[in-house]
């Protein structure tokens, strides 16, 4: 497939403390955690909301990749639902002394604009700060972080800032990228 290159901006973003968090007005939105390891279900959310912002990384990742992420102790999948409709996720992924990634987040694009974004956020942050509360075995959460870059959603830095993340770098890199994102079906046609 033909590609370009781009020059893409990453802002990283942390919370230090739990009070770092500042929550947004709830929406009727049900936030829910995704307690079975289900693969298709994880690969549907991720292309999904990232087939319009070049989320590829994980597309050739076969069932078992998914699987092995999903199943590791602490991953945790929290999926919002407007009337019972899948609107977007959010990924958390324990990493080591106390540290958690908010390592996707998003909405489908016919939820967007609507508010519930930074409900999500809310919820997911939230989750990351309490994380240690439903994986025994985990240090107590020090710092939740995240990154987003100027591929996605022209919301998405504003969102995290307003929820009390604070810029703690910024790298800007040149990428091969396709013409086009690849949608949330990738591969057909």
């Amino acid at each position: 497939m033909p590609s370009r290159r781009i020059d893409v901006t990453t802002w990283y973003l942390e919370q230090r403390d739990p009070g770092d968090l500042c929550p947004a007005p709830e929406t009727s939105a049900d936030i829910v955690r995704a307690e079975v390891v289900l693969p298709e279900l994880s690969r549907f959310l991720y292309s999904a909301v990232g087939g319009d912002w070049y989320w590829i990384d994980r597309l050739s990742w076969t069932y078992e990749q998914w699987r092995n992420w999903l199943e590791r102790p602490g991953v945790e999948t929290w999926i919002a639902y407007v009337r019972g409709t899948p609107a977007g996720f959010a990924e958390l992924d324990p990493q080591p002394d106390g540290q958690v990634e908010i390592a996707y987040f998003g909405l489908l694009r016919p939820f967007l604009g609507q508010g519930l974004g930074g409900h999500l956020l809310t919820v997911a942050a939230s989750r990351a700060w309490d994380l240690a509360d439903r994986w025994p075995d985990r240090k107590p959460t020090t710092r939740v972080w995240l990154h987003t870059c100027s591929l996605d959603g022209p919301a998405a830095l504003r969102n995290y800032q307003s929820r009390g993340f604070r810029l703690y770098d910024t790298k800007v890199e040149t990428e091969a990228l396709p013409h086009h994102p690849p949608g949330p079906w990738p591969g057909a046609r």
